[in-house]
């Protein structure tokens, strides 16, 4: 597949990182120079410099015979033009759009985007995306890390164990045997920044950071399985008051279940917006690494602290500070996936990495088959992949057992019809189903293979 990336940003280098990496021909444009250079140079792409809505720019990127063309640059105005060049000059058959600002994307404005109008296939909202991922993790503050499958009935939760885990030293296979009833399967394991499917003799060991794929009715007796206490989030401090901060405040207040939320932002004209477009959060204008500011905020009687401004240290040191004044739970947005491992010494709970969360939102809308969703974990080291089984799939009309899958895949949940089933050796696996798997990134191509189709569903 030919795809054109407008943006050598984070967004647009990982996406180029994802796709070059499965030997798509993939080309990267950025007015950035430098930006360019750094793709070409540590990725197998190749790079043009210049304005991405330039006509002969995207010439010269290959626009006349690609398949695909992804708008990722800083601008939405930039990318929504780059998408109506790509339409109207070059019929790029494909073109997927970045729109960060919030009206482009309120719903009553959504005609704008049909074929006639601005010829946009799919509009990304990093914001948007990110701001989700946030309250997901705050729905399962257990959990460092949290993604929705199936329509809402199924979830993906990143739990740490500690030394009080009941279930440390028991092989995977005999927690069927002890939870029969219980709807989840360990589908990854992280032990000692080595990310492996697990196989069911596998012990589970103090340290292991695991991934549980699991029904959302099951959700809290899982955590407590692992050792986890539930809590609700009734206090919750927003440190950021930018697009990501915002939205979720806002969601915070939508919610039927009262959530008394405040943000705090260090510069005046957002601190300012953000009181505007809201209606019961407070607003609190300075430093969130500022203690004195944070106990002003009670932040010691906070449920939750949410650091998600645009810097990464900001974020992780306003966390660590809400933990030493006394906030039982802390939750950083990181964008640079190294800092991961700083977690744990932190005594930070849960981050979200917003490269990962886009990066998914577009691999939606690539992959092979009919995929509905897909979640990167890690540094993409893998992902989870729902995907709707068709006839001719090689997985249609199998029982699990009998499906030669790799070493690195592992099935987390069927869902027939309406119902999500846990997976069994037994469960057959028929036409229309939808199938979540866990696939190590080595293994990617073999469930592509095992889900792909014919063209039409590419």
């Amino acid at each position: 597949m030919k795809v054109i990336i407008c943006g050598g940003g984070q967004v647009g280098w990982q996406i180029a990182r994802h796709l070059s990496g499965e030997k798509n021909d993939v080309t990267v444009v950025d007015s950035n120079a430098d930006l360019v250079r750094r793709a070409t140079e540590t990725l197998e792409v190749q790079g043009v410099a210049g304005f991405a809505s330039y006509p002969d720019v995207l010439e010269k990127a290959g626009a006349r015979d690609a398949d695909m063309i992804i708008a990722a640059t800083y601008s939405d105005e930039v990318n929504m033009v780059t998408c109506q060049v790509a339409h109207s000059i070059f019929s790029v058959p494909r073109k997927i759009a970045r729109l960060r600002s919030q009206s482009y994307l309120d719903a009553i404005y959504s005609d704008l985007y049909r074929r006639d109008h601005l010829p946009i296939d799919v509009v990304i909202s990093p914001e948007r995306e990110v701001a989700e991922a946030a309250l997901q993790r705050l729905a399962a503050p257990a959990a460092f890390d949290t993604e929705s499958f199936m329509g809402g009935r199924a979830q993906l939760l990143g739990i740490a164990l500690t030394e009080d885990c009941p279930v440390l030293m028991t092989p995977l296979r005999q927690l069927n045997e002890l939870f029969p009833s219980l709807r989840a399967i360990v589908v990854g394991i992280r032990r000692q920044d080595s990310l492996f499917a697990p196989e069911p003799r596998d012990l589970l060991l103090p340290g292991d950071m695991i991934y549980v794929f699991t029904h959302v009715q099951d959700v809290n007796r899982t955590l407590e399985v692992f050792g986890k206490k539930t809590k609700k989030q009734e206090r919750v401090i927003i440190v950021g008051g930018g697009n990501v901060g915002l939205a979720v405040a806002r969601a915070l207040e939508a919610r039927t279940d009262r959530v008394r939320a405040k943000i705090i932002e260090r510069n005046r004209s957002r601190a300012e917006t953000a009181a505007d477009g809201l209606n019961r959060t407070i607003v609190l204008h300075g430093d969130g690494m500022d203690m004195d500011l944070l106990l002003e905020a009670s932040v010691d009687r906070a449920d939750a602290v949410l650091a998600v401004t645009d810097d990464d240290k900001t974020n992780l040191l306003a966390a660590v500070r809400a933990k030493q004044a006394g906030c039982p739970m802390a939750i950083a947005l990181v964008n640079d996936p190294t800092l991961a491992s700083l977690m744990g010494p932190l005594d930070i709970d849960a981050y979200i990495n917003p490269r990962a969360t886009t990066v998914s939102s577009i691999l939606r809308h690539i992959r092979h088959g009919k995929v509905r969703a897909i979640y990167s974990i890690g540094d993409a080291e893998a992902e989870m992949i729902e995907a709707q089984v068709l006839t001719t799939s090689p997985l249609a009309g199998k029982l699990i057992r009998d499906v030669d899958f790799p070493e690195g895949v592992l099935v987390g949940a069927l869902m027939k019809g309406e119902a999500v089933l846990k997976p069994t050796g037994d469960l057959r696996i028929d036409a229309g189903d939808i199938i979540a798997l866990f696939t190590m990134a080595k293994d990617r191509p073999e469930v592509e293979r095992l889900l792909q189709v014919s063209v039409e569903f590419f």
